[in-house]
């Protein structure tokens, strides 16, 4: 079987095993709706003003991917490290990297499922508006600025035991959404903390999705920022992976 192929089954089954515990797809789905819901919605200014509330629903949708691509890639990671059905997968003659893989499609799938809520309660209850041409335009720039925190994940599944992980990821992304101006507007940050956000991979994910929907000019801090952090955290997820690799339990 080829490396994609295994990788898809790996997806299959974990996605059935997620899907045995619902609490677990209901959280995913339902905590950025909700944050759009009740903080957006009741504020007539922004959810009736046709550019704020897009940039709403950007930033829920961003937030959403990102804190699926944490604590699923860092936490299950961590987990499956603890249990003794682990190390048996790593004796048999499979590539690591079909495992990494479906890691990322069946998790990514899971990501897209948890921005559908978002955009329906965007477009019912807000004057959000978009072609669907800029639709896609905007899942494309989420998906590719989706990668830094699908590797941030990583990097935390394969260096440290499950309760550390789940600290340290409620850590990172309430850290980087207020950082990255997901919950709050960078128009209204300090000048200061306007130019600190602008080095998060969180507002740069923000700025590109708002740019891929609405238009307008590419900040070149926007393309850079994403292609340094995912090279950075890239080789460090990958020498994370290949440290882990030998590792046994007794």
């Amino acid at each position: 079987m080829s490396t994609i192929r295994l990788a898809t089954v790996h997806a299959k089954y974990s996605l059935l095993e997620t899907m045995r515990v619902p609490i677990a797809v209901i959280g995913a789905l339902v905590f950025p709706a909700l944050s759009l819901l009740f903080f957006v919605v009741p504020q007539k200014a922004v959810a009736g003003d046709p550019v704020f509330a897009t940039q709403a629903v950007i930033s829920m949708s961003v937030f959403a991917v990102m804190a699926n691509s944490l604590f699923n890639f860092g936490i299950s990671i961590s987990e499956d490290r603890e249990k003794p059905w682990d190390p048996y997968l790593r004796t048999l003659p499979v590539p690591g990297m079909s495992r990494v893989l479906g890691y990322v499609f069946s998790i990514g799938l899971m990501g897209i499922v948890a921005i559908l809520p978002v955009i329906a309660i965007g477009a019912l209850f807000t004057e959000a508006e978009a072609s669907v041409g800029r639709i896609a335009l905007g899942l494309l720039a989420l998906a590719t600025s989706a990668l830094p925190f699908m590797l941030i994940g990583i990097c935390i599944g394969y260096s440290m035991p499950a309760k550390a992980a789940i600290a340290v990821v409620q850590i990172v992304m309430f850290g980087f959404a207020f950082a990255g101006g997901l919950f709050y507007p960078p128009q209204l940050f300090a000048p200061w903390l306007n130019s600190l956000s602008m080095f998060f991979p969180s507002r740069q994910a923000r700025e590109l999705v708002i740019w891929a929907v609405q238009g307008g000019e590419l900040e070149p801090w926007v393309w850079l920022g994403l292609i340094v952090w995912t090279a950075v955290l890239l080789a460090v997820a990958l020498v994370l992976f290949k440290r882990d690799e030998g590792r046994r339990y007794r």
